[in-house]
């Protein structure tokens, strides 16, 4: 019966994670769906991953290779994946039992969606829940145009999209996802799946709780630059370039803030502002501005605690 349905390849990069790895692992293999590829690469770890990679044998297939990056490794498992719906899980979040079952169904029933996503936990360190998240419906116009990433743990894709448009760019650390999803996003719908699907985890050593570089900062508005510079787009989407402008510069605001660039940031936020002026007036700009103000008093707190301690 499992031959009948669709093999769905989950790719799994894992740097240093051998924290999380084993619960990763474990959501992947405890799916109530019996066709499933799991391919997991330790990219280069310097803690034990290889090691507990040894210790499953060949319940699925694994390598170690030198650090290439997490795009590079996704892009290297999906080509290697022999399924024909993709999917990938961070080292530290988890999947939820039913989430391969019901995606496949949806691409099953909807043959014009090239991608599904649902709702998520928020977990901390040890996987207590913080809060749900419960992600907007599809728009692709306002995915690009507001950098409204709707898709979050817990995609899965059609092996076509990969083979049309290729993999994640390897250049980009901060919104890899997000250059993938414009692109992806002009060759189909993406549906949103009401329910919870993943488990997504935020801790000290997660991307989202790290401060970024001023490269980092500035990363979204190098994608919607050349994503409107190269792209074979609509005239009704190329309307759309600055607004999109001006919101991947108040998202660099937001970014060098929480890094405790002011002058830079407030730069951005006034070069966002000139792209297009409404953004002054958007809820959205203030939540960004808030959530920036927010996290920099949280980073400061956590640094001072951390010198109290070692004195």
């Amino acid at each position: 019966m499992s031959e009948s349905l669709p093999l769905v390849s989950i790719v799994i990069p894992a740097y240093n994670g051998e924290s999380f790895l084993e619960e990763s692992v474990r959501s992947v293999l405890e799916q109530d769906y019996p066709n499933i590829e799991l391919l997991v690469f330790d990219d280069g770890s310097s803690d034990g991953t290889a090691e507990l990679l040894k210790s499953y044998g060949d319940r699925f297939y694994w390598e170690s290779h030198e650090n290439i990056g997490q795009s590079a490794t996704l892009n290297k498992g999906w080509r290697m994946a022999t399924g024909e719906i993709l999917s990938y899980l961070s080292v530290d979040d988890i999947l939820e039992p039913e989430a391969v079952r019901e995606s496949v169904k949806a691409l099953e029933e909807n043959p014009d969606v090239i991608m599904t996503y649902g709702d998520y936990s928020l977990i901390d360190e040890n996987g207590q829940v913080l809060r749900q998240v419960k992600a907007p419906d599809f728009n692709y116009k306002e995915m690009l145009s507001k950098i409204i990433v709707q898709p979050g743990p817990g995609v899965f894709f059609r092996k076509k999209g990969f083979e049309d448009i290729g993999g994640w760019d390897t250049s980009l650390r901060q919104v890899p996802d997000f250059e993938y999803w414009i692109r992806l996003g002009l060759k189909g719908e993406f549906k949103h799946l009401h329910n919870s699907l993943a488990r997504f985890r935020v801790h000290e050593g997660s991307q989202s709780f790290a401060e970024t570089s001023v490269e980092k900062a500035e990363e979204c508005v190098r994608v919607i630059e050349s994503f409107f510079d190269k792209q074979d787009i609509s005239s009704e989407i190329n309307k759309l370039k600055n607004t999109a402008l001006s919101s991947a510069h108040v998202i660099a605001f937001r970014f060098h803030i929480r890094a405790g660039r002011y002058r830079t940031g407030l730069s951005s936020f006034m070069q966002g502002i000139a792209c297009d002026w409404r953004s002054l007036f958007s809820v959205r700009t203030y939540m960004l501005m808030f959530n920036a103000v927010f996290f920099r008093l949280r980073r400061m707190a956590y640094l001072l605690s951390n010198v109290d301690r070692e004195e």
